[in-house]
């Protein structure tokens, strides 16, 4: 008997100064795989500067639901970083770069927390298009409108400097030589950069389900 109460005993001291780690149904909520999270970026990316491993930052635009609870604010801060960076190449070959999201801070740093999401569009950076399971932002590219422009006005000073030179039937060789210059220049130009500017809207999708603490949105003082 005295040893069952001395267990007893021992179990409450436990509990006293040790509480679970755990948190229960009450405080905590679920983060559905599959949720969506629109983002504005706080930062600018871009393949020409932007490093692998570069970290880069937005807010929640929308808040989050989950159980017919907000349980992510809108204003929540959004990190992550850039996992892939390719330049664009001369003649082939556009400016890729992939960037995952990762943490959420909520306002006035009630809670943090990790997240796996990966991109699935981006609103307003032109030229930029969002492609593969992977999430990759594929720049632009050359304008085929610019690249046909440029060989022409080559071709045009070419055929200039044939008349010059060589009277009415040097132009048909200068047309020529231009039309050939032009194009040359615009292979040695480089393919336009991947760039998703400050204020850019992401689309994320969570990946996997995400487990955190529940945080009370803040009510809005101009309301009382």
């Amino acid at each position: 008997m005295r040893r069952t109460i001395e267990i007893a005993l021992m179990g409450v001291l436990v509990g006293v100064f040790f509480p679970p780690l755990a948190l229960s149904a009450e405080d905590s909520f679920t983060l559905p795989a599959g949720s969506t999270l629109q983002v504005r970026l706080t930062t600018t990316l871009s393949t020409k500067g932007t490093e692998n491993g570069d970290p880069w930052s937005g807010r929640i635009m929308e808040p989050v639901f989950a159980g017919g609870e907000e349980v992510i604010p809108s204003g929540s801060v959004v990190e992550g970083h850039v996992t892939f960076v390719k330049p664009p190449g001369r003649v082939k070959g556009k400016g890729e770069m992939r960037l995952v999201a990762e943490t959420i801070t909520t306002a006035n740093e009630a809670a943090r927390y990790s997240i796996v999401a990966s991109l699935q569009d981006a609103q307003g950076a032109p030229g930029a298009k969002v492609t593969g399971e992977e999430g990759t932002v594929k720049g632009p590219g050359k304008s085929a409108k610019d690249t046909a422009k440029e060989a022409g006005v080559d071709a045009a000073a070419g055929a200039g400097v044939g008349a010059i030179t060589l009277g009415g039937t040097g132009a048909l060789y200068g047309a020529g030589i231009g039309a050939l210059a032009g194009v040359i220049h615009s292979l040695a130009k480089h393919h336009k950069d991947a760039t998703l500017p400050e204020g850019t809207e992401l689309t994320f999708i969570v990946s996997r389900n995400t487990t955190a603490k529940k945080v009370t949105p803040a009510s809005d003082s101009s309301t009382k």
